[in-house]
């Protein structure tokens, strides 16, 4: 064991209506459960911090306890960006940690072999993250007009964990805060220093609940 997880859920949850997505019921269990759970049985997974809103603390301790989550250390104030709310988890972390995942909390459907596949890569590569191949043509378009179609063989989905080697992650982070930036993806703060990272292929499954509809569609995968 020699990863720690930082599971990101400090959103306004806007696209929602104000409903905390990760709190809703998602099967037996809350989205935020389900999403612990699958970290909970990776054999890599040393720790589990939870990067939260205040109000919100207390419910995913409840929900953590219910479903007898053993890996969960901390949970811990989310910061005013993502950037910020990642830091505040990164100060959380063990010591002799080796690999730092981040993963959105409203990603429930990651399953544990494909977050294993990505811890693999990342200590081979320093960096990796789960993603998939677009199926659709992508246009890049500038003023209604477009200007350009991308080769659709190298265009990817990123999704999350995204995982990476403690020294190379701690080192994106002294440069954006150094140079005052703040990036909405990990992969970017690495990318930021000049470090690689590798694309582990995941599976569609793995969505990001940001929509009632998607709530209806996390179901519906749960239960095939």
């Amino acid at each position: 064991m020699d990863t720690s997880v930082i599971i990101v859920c400090a959103g306004n949850s806007t696209r929602m209506g104000g409903i905390n997505k990760i709190l809703l019921p998602l099967g037996n269990s809350k989205v935020i459960g389900i999403t612990m759970k699958a970290f909970e049985g990776c054999p890599s997974v040393k720790e589990i911090i939870i990067v939260a809103r205040k109000q919100d603390i207390p419910e995913i301790q409840s929900e953590a306890e219910h479903l007898g989550i053993s890996k969960l250390s901390v949970c811990t104030e989310g910061g005013s960006t993502r950037q910020q709310s990642v830091i505040n988890g990164i100060r959380c972390i063990c010591s002799d940690t080796s690999l730092i995942a981040i993963h959105d909390g409203a990603r429930p459907l990651v399953k544990p072999d494909h977050i294993e596949k990505a811890f693999k890569d990342a200590r081979i590569f320093g960096g990796a993250t789960l993603g998939v191949p677009v199926k659709d043509t992508i246009k890049i378009v500038d003023d209604g007009l477009i200007t350009d179609t991308p080769q659709r063989s190298s265009l990817y989905i990123t999704q999350t964990p995204q995982v990476f080697k403690r020294r190379l992650y701690f080192e994106g982070i002294d440069f954006a805060l150094e140079h005052e930036l703040d990036f909405t993806d990990d992969c970017q703060l690495v990318e930021a220093i000049g470090a690689k990272v590798y694309m582990t292929h995941g599976d569609y499954t793995n969505i990001k609940i940001t929509t009632p509809e998607d709530i209806k569609l996390a179901e519906t995968m749960l239960s095939v």
